[in-house]
């Protein structure tokens, strides 16, 4: 996760003179938190056509915007947003760093590793201030650095950014240099690592990143086999399902889907997708009812017959596979 201290939420939302600044670092924030879908409504809105942002502003809007588009599973998007920050790649600096993370982010997603780490180590040299907590460059290098086979080099990056983490009493940077060190090492023990992880992050604002250190723990339960580890596992990938279904993480949510099947467990269907079963009026009906209006409201303010709001709502309790309309609201995502 992309975390550069030098946009604040504190300094930039108090700063009424500069609102797109504000709206990059709430998003920003909202990012590292895990609320991705808000993080992207902010940052969209700073990167709009009548805003004015540039410097680390910029290359951190946009490299937020691309690490959330890929976690959502949006190539061509996250696709034009890198492309934006070519210009930058040459800045000093926090910015070009910045670019150069954005741009690494998305090599390593469309699986060009030895360009990705290229463009993290990059990053890393372009830094005056080194800080594991600022731009995480190493536990991205790391990985990158094990999908071309060097998996020496992947783990003392690992083990250089948790020493780092760990001296700067930074939790959030302690989490990632763990789950990094979790997959490079093998020489370590990678369940134990993880379970550090996830108690690392527990009181942290960080949903996204303990989701994904939450489903890497059950995968590696998975393969020991006893019957209280399964257990365990399905747990986990139920808790990490019911917040990607929600911020519609599709790539994470392909894998939790795939460790579940291997388990013989059935995926419960994302909110999105428990939408998509439901006709415009359904949907329209189930909202206001989640909302808290009775029968007789919605009628009034569709103007359509009580009758039909009970015919509507009978359709969407069968398809949403609940009993009435006090589970609406947790169906629906609202």
């Amino acid at each position: 996760m992309l975390t550069p201290q030098a946009v604040t939420v504190e300094a930039s939302a108090r700063d009424d003179l500069h609102p797109s600044r504000a709206l990059v670092a709430r998003g920003h924030a909202r990012a590292r938190a895990g609320l991705v879908r808000d993080a992207l409504d902010d940052l969209d809105r700073a990167l709009g056509p009548r805003t004015e942002i540039s410097g680390v502003d910029l290359a951190t809007a946009l490299a937020t915007s691309v690490e959330c588009r890929l976690a959502r599973g949006e190539l061509s998007t996250a696709m034009a947003r890198a492309d934006q920050l070519v210009p930058l790649l040459d800045a000093a600096g926090l910015v070009g760093a910045t670019a150069h993370f954005g741009r690494g982010e998305l090599a390593a997603a469309t699986g060009d590793a030895e360009i990705a780490a290229g463009h993290f180590v990059r990053a890393g040299r372009l830094l005056v201030d080194d800080d594991p907590d600022l731009l995480p460059w190493r536990p991205a290098a790391a990985l990158a650095e094990v999908r071309i086979g060097r998996r020496a080099q992947g783990a003392a990056l690992a083990r250089a950014h948790l020493a780092a983490a760990r001296l700067a009493e930074a939790p959030y940077a302690v989490g990632l240099g763990l789950r990094a060190l979790a997959i490079v090492d093998p020489r370590g023990d990678g369940i134990e690592l993880l379970r550090e992880a996830r108690a690392v992050v527990s009181d942290l604002p960080a949903l996204r990143l303990t989701a994904q250190i939450e489903t890497d723990l059950a995968g590696g339960l998975m393969l020991t086999g006893g019957a209280s580890d399964q257990d365990e596992a399905l747990t986990l990938l139920r808790g990490a399902e019911e917040y990607v279904g929600r911020e519609e993480l599709w790539p994470l949510q392909g894998r939790i889907r795939r460790l579940l099947d291997r388990l013989g467990q059935p995926a419960r269907p994302a909110p999105g997708e428990v939408m998509a079963t439901l006709t415009v009026s359904e949907r329209r009906i189930a909202r206001l009812a989640a909302a808290g209006l009775t029968n007789r409201e919605i009628a009034s303010q569709l103007v359509v017959t009580v009758k039909a709001v009970e015919w509507h709502l009978s359709h969407v309790y069968r398809k949403l596979g609940i009993r009435s309309r006090t589970g609406l609201a947790g169906s629906l995502g609202l």
